[in-house]
């Protein structure tokens, strides 16, 4: 699968998981922080699955020029 996200949206994704993933440590302690995992994963290799199947592309080098 080609990247198909871009910068902004991989930097977002990768904070947003790790500060979900932090309130398992800190806060309230509960086991649904470890759904950070989702976006950090797909942040950090820059693959959505959800977005190739809807057909979004954040991605500027890979969008397609016509």
């Amino acid at each position: 699968m080609p990247v198909n996200e871009g910068t902004v949206d991989r930097v977002v994704r990768v904070v947003l998981g790790v500060v979900l993933i932090a309130l398992v440590y800190v806060g309230p302690k509960t086991p649904w922080g470890w759904i950070g995992l989702l976006p950090l994963i797909t942040g950090i290799t820059g693959r959505c699955g959800l977005y190739k199947v809807l057909g979004f592309n954040t991605c500027p080098l890979n969008s397609k020029k016509d």
